[in-house]
């Protein structure tokens, strides 16, 4: 870790650990833009990179605090945490080899799922955090242009990575390990600043947010981003449909199904489809899907050491000589299994069901902000953004991981923020409701006529 990697690490961690919850907030997302994974400790054999440390410092902050202890364990926190116990523990005794990165890897998982748990209470959060994010990205896409027009990424300066070109152009690297994960970043908010856009009060900042995300999928140059951002906007359009959901999901179902069965191509050939008109690698990724189900007997139990995957292609896209994994669905499979892949996809399940019961009670309830449900509908479009993502691409060897736990924890957070009101209305209206007993019956007891023995006594 140089200077200036450590003078930008220790600034944030100040940020995060003293500033309140809000700023904490933007200093995490902040070290997502601005700190990079060439920046590390090696500690006993672990690798603390900057990012990690960065986390480290906000889980402090939220426990110190007692932060964490202003949520209830929901739905989805129940998922995540069978997802990751479950998969790091097959993995371990399954394997023999990556251990330590295994529970690095969960190790980041609950911390940045729980800190940004912690932070993001409610839609106010989320929607002023938006307004402040666009003033780092701004300094951040000026980086990103230094870097296309003079082929030299001003990151390098802290451990980041060398531009590459596709077709004599240049794909932006930025802070991150990869072009495509760079796009993902600018794809992945792109749905949110839609949905500020509906907020009369920061529709300039919400303008800048969506010119600025569009930008960095630009200055990828990568495919992936460039159709995962498409997807965003698509589940954008649908918002005419809103109250029909349940009827575009059936008509979505029927649609994969009649691909399936005119396509001379299995289905998961899609993505190779798709790449010949947005770029990049689309026949990796479904061959990829291909022979990983072909040979499904080999780690649909417990998974599989990635050496046996080194015949799975002509070629070896890696210099490690096995089967480049782009597929985040599959890596849970190939490291835990079956059902580790399962836990998975249900875990996004889950965060869609309870968006969608949050719209509910939007839509019930006047008590609620009216702007509400276009940032529930925006997370709903950010997480079909990350799932199109990871067909093509992993989160495991940068800091996008961090990206993708922020916007699953605000999922959770805001959701159960709309639940909680309906709840607390209903008590409100039931104690109003005792209440207007209670007067009715004193009402009778001072009117009601007095008893023979009374009387006598008069």
């Amino acid at each position: 870790m140089n200077d200036i990697g450590a003078s930008i690490l220790i600034i944030l961690i100040a940020l995060v650990f003293w500033a309140p919850r809000r700023w904490a907030l933007v200093g995490m997302m902040a070290g997502v833009l601005y700190l990079t994974n060439g920046q590390v400790l090696n500690v006993f054999g672990f690798n603390l990179f900057a990012i990690r440390l960065l986390e480290l410092a906000g889980f402090a902050r939220v426990m110190a605090r007692k932060e964490l202890l202003l949520f209830k364990l929901n739905g989805i926190d129940r998922v995540f945490i069978s997802l990751y116990a479950y998969s790091t523990l097959v993995f371990l005794i399954r394997s023999n080899v990556g251990q330590a990165y295994a529970i690095g890897m969960m190790v980041d998982a609950s911390l940045c799922y729980f800190t940004f748990r912690a932070l993001i209470i409610s839609i106010d959060d989320l929607k002023w955090f938006l307004c402040i994010f666009v003033i780092f990205l701004l300094p951040y896409v000026a980086l990103l242009l230094v870097e296309m027009l003079t082929r030299e990424n001003p990151f390098v300066l802290i451990g980041g990575e060398s531009f590459v070109e596709r077709n004599g152009r240049l794909r932006c690297m930025g802070s991150f390990r990869h072009s495509s994960l760079l796009g993902t970043l600018g794809a992945a908010f792109l749905p949110l600043y839609v949905a500020l856009f509906f907020d009369r009060n920061n529709r300039i900042r919400a303008f800048y947010g969506i010119g600025l995300c569009l930008g960095i999928v630009y200055l990828s140059n990568s495919g992936g981003p460039l159709s995962a951002a498409a997807m965003g906007l698509i589940g954008w359009l649908f918002w005419i449909f809103k109250t029909k959901m349940s009827l575009v999901r059936r008509l979505l179902v029927c649609l994969i199904i009649t691909l399936a069965s005119v396509m001379e191509a299995p289905i998961w050939y899609l993505p190779a489809k798709v790449s010949s008109f947005s770029g990049g690698d689309g026949w990796h990724r479904s061959r990829l899907m291909e022979v990983a189900f072909e040979d499904i007997d080999q780690w649909w139990l417990a998974g599989m050491d990635l050496e046996q995957t080194k015949d799975w292609f002509p070629y070896h896209p890696v210099a490690t000589g096995v089967a480049d994994i782009t597929n985040q669905y599959l890596a849970f499979g190939l490291d835990s299994g079956f059902l580790a892949m399962v836990l998975f996809i249900f875990l996004i399940t889950r965060a869609f069901q309870a968006i969608g019961q949050a719209l509910e009670i939007v839509r019930s309830s006047a008590k609620l902000p009216n702007d509400t449900e276009y940032f529930l509908w925006g997370l709903g479009c950010v997480i079909l953004v990350h799932i199109s993502t990871w067909l093509g691409i992993t989160y495991t060897f940068d800091q996008t991981y961090v990206i993708w736990f922020m916007h699953l924890a605000a999922v959770s957070s805001i959701s159960q923020a709309c639940i909680e009101t309906k709840i607390q209305a209903a008590k409100d209206i039931n104690l109003g409701q005792n209440r207007v007993r209670q007067n009715i019956y004193r009402k009778r007891d001072i009117t009601k006529p007095r008893n023979s023995y009374d009387n006598a006594r008069i």
